[in-house]
């Protein structure tokens, strides 16, 4: 038996060994070598599947030994890398055309549990309650810790209608929290505008999908046309791009959405890696934002669009595509951010797909802004710093520098001090509004305060905005 075993442990040595050696020719082919086999290391790995064959408390499939190794490959080079079996690989094309089935949330792994980086709007988490920061420890009665964030991912999709009770921990509770979430159909609307006061509009992008520059065009186009709720003709005298709380998405879409705001043919962002293929630049033109679609969708933009006042909002929540955009009109001057510090999520992830239905989503390559900024562990610094409530509460967020493993900014010289490094410093408040904050409540905690809902009075980052943009008419005029 015995005798066995170890043959079947040299077999799977021959086996990676194999992989490795094709994937050693690949990287010949692309003119850059991988260096010799790690001969010892493959034994070692031999060894330890021959040791779990033989003495694993209860029998595992070979198939299933291999998907965990693989897995824990990728999963401990940074908390974006991972392996994609059918499943996971299906549901990822399909959230990228902004439909599925579940309960809405963008997640990632910490510390074996999984962690709630945003809550989508209109969907069943975010109507729950379900806050940016969470830490998801129970999904039912299963425990997350053990489980790889496509099996976590896995067990929160679903049928439409159908429930799960999610276990969370939250930074100020003392215990547990319990949500009871009915799935649903997750049709996530990307783009969404109205008309806030004559002549001033709000264009808010929620995730960066497959048709999210054309609804761009189309929103703003609107947007132009009814400056007036009673249908009055009045010029667009400022804008407000909100990307809070947006996890990002494809790239192409957060090209597009730039190149709705600046000059044709300007740099968006650049990508450098270790492979040729990964060192890009990314320019406002069709040829980087439609990417196989004939037709260009912001063909019919109105011009005005490239010069209207434009303030635009970010936060903890902004990550990835949206901080590409912020990057993007903030270096060229077309926008002031306004805000918190955004996410920092400047990394690049190619899904590899693999000959059996699945593939591998790999970190390959960093994000910068024109200005050359590393957004990787450190975001986008605001122009202009305005917390999320008028006395200056900021609401716990994950941010990508907290994360495990996270890739580091190469940019960044450590004791070096440079002016772009200080953060803008906040608004002041006078006694006047300091006589506006809310009421305290037991223990001199503030009392807790319903969610927010987006450009309302409630808001108070979107005020500030606004407020900015009727400023700026002024200084104009």
């Amino acid at each position: 038996m015995r005798g066995k075993l170890q043959q079947i442990a040299l077999v799977m040595l021959g086996l990676v060994a194999g992989i490795l050696v094709s994937v050693h020719y690949s990287a010949i082919a692309q003119r850059e070598a991988i260096g010799p086999l790690p001969v010892e290391e493959l034994r070692t790995f031999a060894d330890v599947f021959g040791a779990i064959k033989q003495g694993y408390v209860e029998p595992v499939e070979d198939k299933k030994l291999i998907t965990y190794a693989i897995s824990g490959m990728l999963s401990n080079l940074d908390p974006h890398s991972a392996y994609l079996d059918a499943d996971a690989f299906k549901d990822l094309q399909v959230s990228t055309q902004g439909e599925f089935g579940g309960l809405g949330i963008e997640v990632g792994m910490e510390d074996g549990f999984v962690k709630v980086v945003a809550p989508i709007e209109d969907t069943p988490a975010y109507r729950a309650g379900i806050k940016a920061g969470d830490l998801i420890i129970k999904l039912d009665d299963t425990a997350v810790k053990g489980l790889t964030l496509s099996d976590a991912v896995k067990k929160m999709r679903g049928k439409p209608k159908t429930a799960i009770r999610l276990t969370v921990v939250r930074k100020g509770e003392s215990k547990p929290l319990e949500f009871e979430i009915v799935r649903d159909k997750i049709k996530v609307q990307s783009v969404k505008s109205k008309v806030v006061e004559p002549g001033y509009g709000y264009l808010r992008v929620t995730q960066f999908q497959e048709e999210t520059t054309a609804d761009v065009a189309r929103h703003l186009a609107k947007l132009f046309k009814d400056a007036d709720k009673e249908g009055k003709a009045v010029p667009l005298k400022g804008l407000v791009l909100d990307l809070r709380n947006d996890p990002g998405g494809l790239l192409n879409s957060a090209i597009g959405v730039s190149a709705a705001f600046l000059p044709t043919k300007v740099l968006v962002t650049s990508t450098d890696g270790r492979t040729e293929d990964a060192k890009r630049k990314y320019i406002a033109s069709t040829e980087d934002y439609l990417r196989g679609q004939k037709e260009d969708t912001l063909k019919d933009l109105p011009a005005a669009a490239k010069t209207v006042p434009l303030v635009v909002l970010v936060n903890g929540g902004s990550a990835s595509a949206s901080e590409i955009v912020a990057g993007a009109l903030q270096d060229h001057k077309r926008a002031v951010v306004m805000g918190t510090q955004t996410f920092g999520k400047g990394s690049v992830q190619t899904v590899l797909p693999l000959s059996n239905s699945t593939a591998l989503k790999l970190t390959t390559a960093r994000y910068y802004t024109p200005n050359g900024r590393s957004i990787q562990a450190k975001g986008i610094t605001p122009d202009v710093i305005v917390e999320e409530t008028l006395n200056g509460e900021r609401r716990e967020r994950i941010r990508e520098a907290d994360l495990e493993r996270h890739l580091g900014n190469d940019k960044e010289q450590p004791g070096k001090e440079e002016a772009d490094k200080a953060p803008a410093k906040p608004q002041t408040r006078n006694d006047k509004d300091k006589a506006k904050q809310p009421p305290k409540g037991e223990d001199d905690e503030p009392a807790k305060v319903a969610p927010m809902e987006p450009a309302t009075k409630s808001d108070y980052q979107f005020s500030q905005a606004l407020n900015l943009l009727k400023a700026w008419q002024v200084i104009v005029k």
